[in-house]
This record gives C-alpha cells, sequence and structure tokens, in this order.
C-alpha cells in the first residue's frame, strides 16, 4: 500500500467513458482537472456485486459533487467497452445506468498500482477513495477491503472540510460538517472550540 496524502496525484491518461456516454482513447486525468477538486473512485469490476450499489449511491449525489466543482472518476481495471455495456444495462438486471461521471479503463493495472491500491492477490483495485486538491496534492484517501462499501456522504464531508481549510486556514475537528464551528490551529484555538463543544464530541 502507498501513503499518497500531501503528494501528487499520480498523472494518468487512459480510455475512458465520458459522462456523455462517449468513449475516448485520451482521457488525461491532469489536464481534465486543472484548477478543481478531484474525487478518483477505484473498485473492483463491472456487473459484480458490492460496486453497483457505490457507483449508483455516487451518481445519486452527483449534484453535490458540481457544486463543489469536483470532477469524479471512477476507475477498475474493466475496458472502456465493458463500462459503456454497464451503464447501457438497467439498473433492474445489475446495470448502472447513464451515471454522469467519467468511467476509466485501467486494463493494463497501471493506475491502481500508480496509486497503490492493487490487491495483492485478487489483482482488482480495493474499494479506495482518493480527493485531491485543486493545486493537485491528495488530501483524503481511504480504502476499503472489497466486502466493504464506502459512505458516499462521508467523502462528500471531506471535500467540504478540504475546501474550508484550505479557503479559512483553520482545522476541521472531528465529525465536523459544512456550517459547523472549527478551530484556529493553535493551542488556544483547542481550548476555545473543546471549551463550547466537547459535550458534542
Amino acid at each position: 500500500m502507498t501513503v499518497l496524502v500531501g503528494r501528487s496525484a499520480p498523472d494518468f491518461k487512459a480510455s475512458a467513458v465520458l459522462a456523455s456516454g462517449e468513449i475516448i482513447n485520451d482521457y488525461h486525468f491532469a489536464e481534465r482537472t486543472k484548477g478543481k477538486e478531484a474525487l478518483v473512485f477505484f473498485y473492483p469490476l463491472d456487473f459484480t456485486f458490492v460496486c453497483p450499489t457505490e457507483l449508483i449511491a455516487l451518481d445519486k449525489r452527483m449534484a453535490e459533487f458540481q457544486a463543489r466543482n469536483v470532477e469524479v472518476i471512477a476507475v477498475s481495471i474493466d475496458s472502456q467497452f465493458t463500462h459503456a455495456a454497464w451503464r447501457n444495462t438497467p439498473v433492474n438486471k445489475g446495470g448502472i445506468g447513464a451515471v454522469k461521471y467519467t468511467m476509466v479503463a485501467d486494463v493494463n493495472h497501471s493506475i491502481c498500482q500508480a496509486y497503490g491500491v492493487e490487491h495483492p492477490t485478487a489483482s482488482v483495485a480495493f474499494r479506495a477513495a482518493v480527493l485531491v486538491d485543486a493545486n493537485g496534492l491528495v488530501r483524503s484517501q481511504i480504502i476499503n477491503d472489497l466486502p466493504i462499501g464506502r459512505d458516499v456522504d462521508e467523502i462528500l464531508r471531506l471535500v467540504d472540510a478540504i475546501q474550508f481549510a484550505n479557503k479559512h486556514g483553520e482545522v476541521c475537528p472531528a465529525g465536523w460538517q459544512k456550517g459547523e464551528k472549527a478551530m484556529k490551529p493553535t493551542s488556544e484555538g483547542v481550548s476555545a472550540y473543546l471549551s463550547d463543544n466537547v459535550d458534542v464530541l
């Protein structure tokens, strides 16, 4: 496993299916995410079990990601053609429908290896969610084992925390939600925050 937090996100070029359904052979991560936050959302395989629940949950919250100017990219080792077929399969038949984000084909496993999220024996990506800020730095990295689905609302909360910290220079305490009080990164700031909020932690 690779800890990427605090480092530049690995760049990649690959074939992909765009939100429009168009298949392209030259999706370039750095170009597509320049000046905005990004979520790189790894999952094991198309046409499987936990994966459609996560990808549909992600799609249902795309308006929230778009409002925060976050580029969402789903990545698995399937081909762009398998991605397209899965998008074209009805949800009640195990498909995911016409999701509103890019699906990248990592058929040679180079992207999941660069991000350090390839399963050591199954040769697929773990369930990893990597949040990259507008400067190209990885700010959060969540990695779940294959049977354990992720909470997309928690990922949105982390986006809010990253954007708040970048804008205000304050730090976000445990369980912080958008609109709540944060703290100054000083001894006095911690004391002041805990004096008012220790009971809700």
